[in-house]
């Protein structure tokens, strides 16, 4: 039997284009359901209909940054706080849990979970069992890492300050009523100070390169940038000086922060390091959105699978929106060598027209 493994992320699924009364969502970054079921149903069928197929979410394939709880976007996170946040993002997006549970229904396939610093949530129990249930399957799920057969798989956001889990606490217990989840300062960040901004600039995380969406800025939006960094000092100086324990940062981390920051961060050389260890041939990340391809000699290769989202590139050799739709493709081969990887990217099927994303 052949075998093959396709590894995917960044797909950010929110709550859906259209909420329940029919207002369009402003904070939905995925817009490629069609393409997704599509893809599912690809790897079900023809030279693989009677191959094992792993599908491999490396992590951000769930949005819970992005979705509220009851209108509020919350850094204070329980179980049942998760649950409910995964229920409305199974609702936003019923035809792509409908074709992955077609998927795993199928014989000799199988789905792994490794989570990412948005889905972070489904680090607890209850979210875990509720996503098994939706797709009627065991998911894998992997907290970190992922390796197998000499390759090394994990979303990337451990080699950042900012984003970095405490492996050895993902939750927060001590003097709490209940367990919440451990967020690192980015997910704080992110919640606390990106999101107000993204109300008005749905798009200011998508753009590349970040230094020179400050110089347009500057230029474009004077008053609004100058408030921004002044509002970005007194987060800093909040995160630092406030009682909360969940809440506070000390300055020390607020520096490895600024030192390592980076909207879209560069990866390589962690990738780097990981194939120094001998056992490794191949490492997968994700995260930072930017598909990409390094080898080092003939037998240590890194891939990124970027991201499924829209970005918009302000480099002239790219100028303009950017939209790739990435992921890895690892195929055994028939003589028992190792795995190889290769880069790819999914169309989809040709259709005649389909709605314009106009959030």
């Amino acid at each position: 039997m052949k075998r093959y493994k396709v590894v995917i992320s960044d797909l950010h699924l929110g709550r859906g284009r259209t909420l329940e009364g029919g207002a369009t969502n402003s904070l939905e970054e995925f817009y490629f359901g069609k393409k997704l079921v599509e893809f599912f149903n690809y790897y079900c069928s023809g030279e693989f209909r009677d191959a094992e197929v792993e599908v491999v979410i490396n992590g951000d394939f769930l949005n819970f940054l992005q979705t509220d709880y009851n209108g509020h976007f919350l850094t204070v996170i329980t179980e049942g706080i998760a649950l409910v946040q995964l229920q409305s993002i199974l609702d936003g997006h019923r035809d792509v849990f409908e074709s992955m549970r077609a998927f795993a229904a199928h014989p000799n396939r199988i789905l792994t979970y490794v989570v990412g610093n948005h889905d972070q949530a489904m680090l607890w129990p209850a979210t875990r069992r509720l996503l098994n249930e939706a797709l009627d399957t065991d998911i894998r799920y992997k907290n970190i890492v992922y390796f197998f057969d000499g390759i090394h798989i994990e979303h990337g956001h451990m080699h950042e300050a900012a984003n970095r889990f405490d492996p050895k606490r993902f939750f927060l217990k001590r003097d709490l009523p209940e367990p919440i989840l451990n967020l690192p300062f980015g997910s704080h960040f992110f919640i606390d100070f990106v999101l107000k901004i993204k109300q008005k600039h749905t798009h200011i995380d998508k753009v590349r390169p970040f230094k020179a969406l400050i110089r347009w800025a500057l230029l474009n939006e004077t008053k609004f940038t100058i408030s921004a960094f002044a509002q970005l000092a007194l987060y800093f100086l909040k995160t630092m000086f406030t009682s909360d324990p969940r809440r506070h940062f000390p300055f020390s981390r607020i520096l490895r922060v600024l030192a390592e920051s980076a909207i879209f961060p560069d990866l390589s050389e962690s990738a780097r390091r990981v194939l120094a260890d001998e056992r490794v041939h191949t490492v997968i990340f994700g995260h930072s959105h930017v598909y990409q391809y390094r080898q080092w000699g003939l037998n240590k290769e890194y891939f990124n699978t970027g991201t499924w989202t829209d970005l918009t590139s302000l480099d002239i050799q790219s100028l303009g929106k950017i939209t790739k739709l990435t992921y890895v493709l690892i195929e055994y081969p028939e003589d028992g060598g190792r795995p190889r990887g290769r880069l790819k990217e999914w169309r989809g099927y040709h259709r005649i027209e389909e709605d314009v994303a106009v959030s």
